[in-house]
């Protein structure tokens, strides 16, 4: 069977693809720029290291185990490290890790992006298609480097010729062991709306993007590809599938929020708040004959079902 490197192997979602890869048999290596805790289970036995992307301990790595795949997740979107920081795991290292892929006769990297790139904009068509302007980075610089990830992974499919790369820029990622953005937000104890807005939004549940992940590494395809959930949803409809408390924010108070919360919501995020950014996957399940199995209703409710529950528990004692 196939060794595969996994990063980000501290994240929910490097863990659920890593426990994939190992039912299927496979030999996975994890890594991460953060301190990773023990695993357990079926990762209990996986080497993991501590390595920096941009470092040369990255290459001590690659040195150590001859990779069949990479799998590149450790996209650093957590606004609460410098930019500095952020542009040298998520441009510097990722660039690194595609040149140790080439050297190291790598056959496939699968390289996360995100669907944030499009940018949330009232000139956005529905749905957007993977070859759809990048408007993101016009407005919001916290962004960038994740535009220059994706920019410069997107070349490499085209220009890589032995290792096959696949681009995946997923739509909102949430569930129970996810905690970016979108998922803190949905479990807060208080949600704002913008009011007067309502866009329509998507969700993919995290056991189906690790899914998604894992097929696209055993597939021989190469490409750009968006990543959906089920079907769309108004968002005030998520918030009620959610049982969140919900509360109108008219838009001027938008800047006094974010100072209240700056670690909660990113700028850029708001925007997707208020205009739509509706992707469409048809490219991504057409060549991997792959399909969300998550409806959003039960996408969105694992996300906070323990909080909820916890709660509800509280509220009765």
């Amino acid at each position: 069977m196939a060794s595969v490197l996994v990063t980000g192997i501290s994240g929910g979602l490097s863990q659920a693809v890593a426990r994939l890869l190992v039912a299927e048999g496979h030999q996975v290596v994890g890594v991460d720029y953060r301190d990773t805790p023990p695993l357990d289970g079926p990762l209990a036995a996986i080497p993991v290291y501590r390595a920096n992307y941009n470092k040369t301990a990255i290459e001590d790595v690659f040195r150590r185990h001859a990779f069949h795949s990479v799998l590149h997740l450790g996209r650093v979107g957590n606004l609460k490290e410098s930019v500095g920081k952020r542009f040298d795991l998520n441009v510097v290292g990722s660039q690194k890790i595609m040149n140790l892929c080439r050297s190291h006769k790598v056959d496939k990297l699968v390289v996360m992006s995100t669907f944030h790139i499009y940018g949330a904009d009232p000139a956005n068509h529905t749905p957007i298609g993977e070859d759809d302007p990048l408007r993101a980075g016009t407005r919001f610089p916290q962004i960038a480097d994740a535009i220059q990830l994706d920019n410069m992974a997107s070349r490499w499919v085209y220009e890589s010729e032995r290792c096959k790369v696949v681009v995946l820029r997923p739509t909102n990622v949430v569930g129970p062991t996810i905690h970016n953005a979108m998922s803190t937000f949905l479990r807060a104890d208080a949600v704002p709306h913008l009011l007067g807005f309502n866009p329509m939004t998507q969700f993919l549940h995290e056991t189906d993007l690790a899914r998604a992940i894992v097929v696209a590494r055993s597939s021989p395809e190469r490409g750009i590809f968006n990543v959906a959930g089920a079907s769309a949803v108004p968002w005030r409809t998520a918030l009620r599938v959610v049982h969140a408390h919900t509360f109108p924010l008219p838009a001027p108070l938008v800047a006094l929020f974010l100072r209240a919360v700056p670690d909660q919501v990113p700028g850029y995020l708001i925007n997707f708040f208020k205009y739509p950014c509706v992707i469409t996957d048809e490219r991504f399940r057409a060549a991997f004959d792959w399909r969300p199995l998550m409806s959003v209703q039960d996408t969105l409710w694992s996300t906070v079902e323990d909080v909820r529950v916890s709660s509800a528990s509280a509220g009765g004692a």
